[in-house]
């Protein structure tokens, strides 16, 4: 049986621990606020105090953070994983976060005697629980293959997409149709309060025709049962949609539409609530 160590246990990470246990694996955990996984630890998830704990002779470590300059500091340093994972260990990051730093800890990884793997993740948390979400890899080949039973422990859509940093790259992909399609959720939204539609009529219509998507369907519901607790925070968006723009700015282009919600989401202020809740932007509370 292989043994995991999983760092970052939040929104998402809670219900893919509880998959992976579920799927038979081992699993030990390291998260910033032991109280907030109390219940995993009563349902026989392993517990460690820090990183370096919690990676010691486990055969893959995952990690599951907020924002890059966390996963950096998670993989190096005296008891980041680097250091402290057993020769031969898969490393898998599910973070969404900088291609670049993909590319950095894929090649000291390596000259570890490590594996690495981007392996950033869409869906939200009912994607999370349901143990559907889509999968999108960078790094070797073989390392992708090694990971593959575990990846479809937890998600669905599961896809090698090229050299270390790919699958961030993919990952901001995501992120633009997400960034443009939930603002256009939250105007037909604001459109349909303006008329006085029925909101709930309005979406059984588009809901099954042409308009149809994840966003409208989860996310749309969710604004109209004023509903604007996270499935996924609006800071990790936010922090996700200017990772693109600095890579986009790389190449001397823009992404207008991006720019846009990004400088909404912005102006929002509202960083502690789920995605859904950019119709304040438009109807202040």
């Amino acid at each position: 049986m292989q043994k995991i160590g999983f760092i970052g246990v939040g929104v998402m990470g809670k219900s893919m621990v509880r998959n992976l246990q579920k799927a038979g694996y081992s699993v030990t955990i390291y998260t910033r606020t032991k109280e907030k996984v109390i219940d995993l630890i009563d349902e026989g998830i392993f517990w460690k105090d820090n990183v370096k704990e919690c990676v010691k002779n486990q055969d893959v470590i995952m990690t599951m953070v907020g924002y890059p300059h966390d996963v950096e500091d998670v993989y190096y340093g005296q008891d980041g994983i680097i250091q402290n994972a057993k020769k031969g260990a898969l490393l898998i990051d599910f973070t969404t976060s900088s291609p670049a730093l993909a590319q950095r800890i894929y090649a000291d990884a390596k000259s570890a005697g490590l594996n690495s793997l981007d392996a950033p993740v869409s869906g939200g948390d009912i994607g999370a629980q349901k143990a559907t979400l889509s999968i999108m890899v960078g790094g070797d080949l073989n390392a992708f293959h090694q990971a593959k039973a575990l990846f479809e422990s937890i998600g669905q859509s599961i896809h090698h997409v090229g050299e270390a940093g790919m699958g961030q790259h993919t990952k901001m992909a995501n992120q633009i149709v997400i960034a443009g399609t939930i603002a256009s959720v939250v105007e037909a939204i604001h459109y349909a309060h303006t008329m006085n539609l029925d909101t709930n009529i309005m979406m059984q219509c588009i809901s099954h025709g042409a308009a149809a998507s994840w966003q409208l369907e989860h996310n749309g519901q969710a604004i109209i049962e004023e509903n604007f607790e996270p499935g996924f925070y609006i800071k990790h968006f936010i922090k996700d949609m200017k990772i693109a723009q600095k890579e986009m700015s790389i190449h001397s282009t823009h992404l207008q539409v991006l720019d846009q919600v990004l400088k909404m989401y912005e102006n929002l202020n509202e960083n502690d609530k789920g995605t859904q809740a950019l119709i304040h932007y438009y109807e202040k509370e």
